[in-house]
């Protein structure tokens, strides 16, 4: 339990931030899975997708770098599925 009020203050704080960053990331793994879903039925529509992860890495939940490597590996799969 904290002890001071500027201790308080951070937990609720921390408290907030650990629901919204929750819910962007429930929301960026659904979004991935309807996307991989939809790139590998031959959709190449990959905006929402992206869009979603670029939100992510906005907001500070997902890392750039991480955002990067996920729109690639989206990217990529989308390509390989149609070139079957």
């Amino acid at each position: 339990m904290a002890n001071t009020r500027s201790a308080e203050k951070q937990m609720r704080q921390a408290e907030k931030r650990n629901v919204r960053n929750r819910d962007v990331k429930s929301r960026l793994r659904s979004s991935l899975k309807k996307s991989r879903t939809a790139a590998a039925g031959g959709n190449l529509d990959l905006s929402a997708g992206f869009s979603e992860i670029d939100k992510a890495a906005k907001k500070g939940v997902i890392k750039k770098n991480t955002a990067s490597r996920y729109k690639s590996r989206l990217a990529k799969s989308a390509k390989r599925a149609t070139a079957k």
